[in-house]
Parts: C-alpha cells; structure tokens; sequence
C-alpha cells in the first residue's frame, strides 16, 4: 500500500510500505477513505524528529471502511464505515472505566512514561504505524473504532470525530464556561475553530477569538465569533477584557500549544535540537526541552481572576517557564491533557449527523488532496499558504494499493 512516512526533519514522502494484517484478536484492518492532516503532525514535521524514524507512517485522524475484524472484535464487521480515535484505548482497563482513555494501562508506553498509545505519534507514543495511508491496523479495535452512518454524506461531517471535535469539546467542558459566561479562545487553527463554535452550542453568549491570520480570522467571523487580530493590537489581554466588562474572560482555551509565534528564544532552542543527532537532541528534549509559551500566556493574562485556562494545544517542554505569581495571584484552574475521545464522541456524533450541520463540520476543510501529495500539503499547511486552515487527503486511487 501506499503511505506518508517521515524521512527526516521537514522531509516527508509518500512510499509503498507493507500492508497491515491482523495481529491480535482485538485488531481490525480499516480501508482508509479520509485522513487529515493535524497541527499537532507539524510538531513532528519540524520539531520533535529525534523521537521518530525514517520510514515512520504519520497521520492520527482517519477513517474508512472496514475490511477484516479479528475473533473479539464484535461490534463493528467489514463493510461499515468508521472512525478511528486517535488515542488506542482498551475501554476496560481502571483508567477507561473512569473515561479517562488517554491514560488506558493497556496501551500506555511506561517506557517512556507517557499514557495511552496514539495512532503515527513517535516512539514515545508507541510507535504505531498511523492513519495517513490507504490501509490501517487498528489494534483494542473492540472499543475504538465508532460508527458512523453511511449515509452518503460527505466524511467530513464525520472524520473530525477522531480528533478535532472530541478535542475541542473537552476543551471547552474542561473550560467551565458558566452559563451566559465569555471565553477566549487562543488561536484559530481547526481546534481553536471548533473550540469557538462548540463554546457558543453550549450556551457561552460571549466567544472571542484570537488569532493573525487573515483566513483564520474571516472563517470565525462566520460562525459568529468576536475576532482579535493580534497582529493589529498591542496588548491581546488588554482587548479580551474591553469585551467582557474589563475583568477578562471567564474561560480561556490555548488551541495553539508549543510552537506559538512570538517566542523566539525557545523557537531557536527548538530548532537548534532538532538539529542535534537524534542521541543527543532525546535526552536533551526530555529533560531540558522547553517550548514557545507565547500562546498560553496570552490565555492566562486574559482570563479573569478566578477564572478557568484550559490547554488543549500539545506542549513538550520539561522546564517551561511559567509566571506562578501571576497565576497564583490570579486565582486561576488550569485543566489540560490529551483528549478522552471516546468519552464525548457519543454526545457529539448526533451533532455531525444532523444535516443542518449546527457546529459547521462542513466549514473547515480548506483543501481535499490525494495522499500522493502529502509533502505539499505538509509544506502548504505550516506556511499557512493557499488560505489553508485544514487538509483532508484523500488515499483512493493512489498506486501501489494493497487489498
């Protein structure tokens, strides 16, 4: 088959790799139709390659068809469609039954002490070959996989069900936006997208939305969300709070994470490791490594005193510098982690069915591209080029298709 894999710091390409099997008895093969490209790849694209190896297939939002299902697989058979959460959750385990699948003990990677496996996310993450391919093996597939209606539509209305939508719910839930409350979402990338729309549907009657780029800014716009163009104010917090009475939002969600512009200092110690060998720049990452905060302290001078910062962006340093004072002082709950996807992924899938479409699933991708062009639409998505906000490559008809 087919596949995006990583060949090196801002170099990818399409290769024939092996096709998946079953493995386990809990294994599905899955025929991927629709696969996106997350913000959180371009991490990998550019910054964190001593944790990957060339050869590694990328990608965690997909979905498909089902083509094979091993003995315990039960509640999906092939030829139904489904989404794969991007997290590999067994659903049994102490952490799943309390629905905190990030964290799943069957899958966790305790050798490198992080939680649950994830789908194309390096070797700190177990290494699992990911969804930006024409086939993918889903391992706890009893659990993971979600069905969808085939109804015709289009994936869209249901792809983001394995990333952006269960994401940005969380991130929202974990914002505690009281009723008729205000929340100020940092950047506008699909997340922050979402974020904003979900934040309104659950009833916040204030929703800002922060962010330079143009396109960024005019799609939020549509779905009626106060917008900042940072890059035409001084002082992003001072804006939020001239919109919400001048205490600041009572919520704010960092949808950007740890490559923020505006943190020059750490954007060169980021590129300086990623320039390091790979034995040099791990030790180096997990011990020292510290990210671009520009993001999150925007999001923690924005919001009110007593107020709620809930980070939803992916952060990697080890000794970032955070303003304790400043947040001590504050009164502040912060609340962050990987989403729990399948912990809102009932709730939300009555939503992207609804063909009146009230969170506007439809009104995100910018660009639908045959997997072969995946390098471009890597290079096309981190330069911010074409008006891109969100890629959905397409793996049919590509060559070398395995079966």
């Amino acid at each position: 088959m087919r596949a995006l894999t990583w060949q090196g710091r801002e170099h990818v390409s399409v290769e024939t790799v092996p096709d998946p099997r079953i493995q386990e008895p809990t294994d599905a093969v899955v025929r991927v139709t629709s696969t996106a490209i997350c913000g959180s790849d371009l991490h990998l694209y550019s910054t964190l390659g001593m944790f990957l190896e060339p050869g590694d297939v990328l990608g965690h939002e997909s979905m498909g068809v089902v083509e094979e299902v091993g003995a315990d697989v039960t509640h999906i058979r092939p030829g139904d469609r489904v989404v794969i959460p991007f997290g590999i959750a067994c659903g049994r385990c102490w952490m799943c039954e309390r629905g905190t699948y990030s964290q799943c003990e069957t899958t966790q990677v305790r050798a490198q002490d992080k939680g649950a496996a994830l789908f194309g996310y390096t070797t700190l993450y177990g290494q699992v070959p990911g969804g930006q391919a024409q086939y993918l093996r889903v391992p706890q597939a009893h659990f993971g996989p979600v069905p969808v209606p085939d109804d015709g539509g289009p994936d869209e209305r249901y792809l983001y069900l394995s990333d952006v939508l269960p994401t940005a719910w969380q991130a929202v839930v974990y914002a505690d936006v009281p009723a008729g409350g205000s929340v100020a979402v940092i950047g506008l990338g699909p997340i922050g997208q979402m974020a904003a729309r979900i934040a309104a549907h659950r009833g916040a009657s204030t929703v800002i939305g922060v962010d330079r780029v143009p396109e960024r800014l005019a799609m939020a716009r549509r779905h009626g969300v106060d917008v900042i163009d940072m890059s035409a104010v001084d002082d992003v917090a001072a804006a939020v709070r001239d919109r919400t009475g001048g205490r600041g939002a009572d919520a704010t969600i960092d949808a950007v994470g740890m490559e923020a512009h505006g943190s020059p200092l750490a954007a060169g110690a980021q590129r300086v490791a990623g320039l390091l060998p790979d034995a040099v720049a791990r030790p180096m990452t997990e011990k020292i490594g510290i990210d671009r905060l520009a993001a999150l302290l925007e999001a923690i001078s924005a919001v009110r005193r007593g107020g709620t910062v809930s980070i939803s962006g992916v952060y990697g340093g080890m000794v970032d510098p955070l303003p304790m004072m400043q947040m001590f002082d504050k009164g502040l709950t912060l609340r962050m982690g990987q989403a729990n996807v399948r912990r809102w992924t009932d709730e939300i899938l009555p939503l992207v069915a609804d063909v009146t479409d009230p969170l506007g699933v439809l009104d995100l991708r910018t660009h639908r591209l045959p997997l072969e062009q995946a390098p471009e639409a890597y290079a096309m998505f981190q330069a911010k080029r074409d008006g891109c906000i969100k890629v959905v490559l397409d793996p049919a008809g590509a060559s070398g298709a395995g079966g």
